[in-house]
């Protein structure tokens, strides 16, 4: 598999690297580099964008499409480069900058949710800047919204490092709040599972990107708070600063 740079180090916006497989005829069937800082997309945040340059061309990147191997899709009409081609990788940093804020922003949402309320997550999505997370909640006190956006911007104010480690599957398992996703497991083939930890309010399996403490996501408003169901609550936010 491509070598996981956006593991290694999530700040990374620009590498070397090489084509290890693509079809020029077959531009849809994306293009296999041997080292990548393309976030694929998985766990609610979307893939990276970005560019690959090689010999005087540029190659728009636009989606990623997961098999054995992670395929970045490059812009319909682009040139596609060969197998052993040398390429620079350039992510677009505006977009992946904002999504780890977005992402990180969500972990503390969840963890201070948690916390408050011990409640679980049923579900959630991303874009840059904007998301939501739904919670198994049947009841909230009154003024939970602006209540929640405090404690969120608290633990925000409260500058806590954003760790991420991949740990034995065993010694993860041991970790009681690995799983916030109601009726979730990780995946049981992976002999490791990489965590986030945000020290001193949130632990739990996740494979995106981050920001390095919780004062870089900047402000977050609770945008609304919508019932879906009996025993669900939905939490929309956004990026406020």
């Amino acid at each position: 598999m491509s070598a996981r740079l956006d593991w290694t180090d999530p700040t990374l916006r620009e590498w070397d690297c090489t084509v290890v497989w693509s079809d020029p005829a077959d531009p849809e069937a994306g293009i296999v580099l041997d080292r990548s800082a393309f976030y694929p997309g998985g766990g609610g945040q979307p893939p990276d964008h970005g560019v690959l340059l090689w010999q005087g061309v540029q190659t728009r990147i636009v989606d990623t499409r997961k098999g054995a191997d992670f395929h970045l899709i490059p812009a319909p009409g682009d040139p596609v480069p060969p197998v052993g081609t040398a390429v620079r990788g350039a992510i677009d940093d505006d977009r992946r900058s904002t999504l780890m804020r977005t992402h990180s922003g969500l972990h503390i949402l969840c963890g201070t949710v948690f916390r408050d309320f011990g409640a679980l997550v049923t579900g959630g999505n991303m874009q840059p800047g904007e998301a939501r997370m739904d919670f198994n909640l049947p009841e909230v006190p009154p003024g939970f919204k602006q209540s929640l956006e405090d404690a969120v911007n608290a633990e925000i104010a409260a500058d806590r490092k954003i760790v991420a480690r991949i740990l034995p599957r065993e010694e993860a398992l041991r970790i009681p709040t690995l799983v916030r996703t109601q009726d979730a497991l990780p995946p049981l083939e992976e002999p490791e599972i990489r965590i986030i930890d945000i020290v001193g309010l949130d632990v739990q399996a996740d494979g995106g990107t981050h920001v390095a403490s919780t004062a870089q996501v900047g402000r977050v408003e609770v945008v609304k708070v919508e019932s879906k169901g009996r025993q669900n609550r939905r939490v929309r936010i956004r990026l406020a600063g």
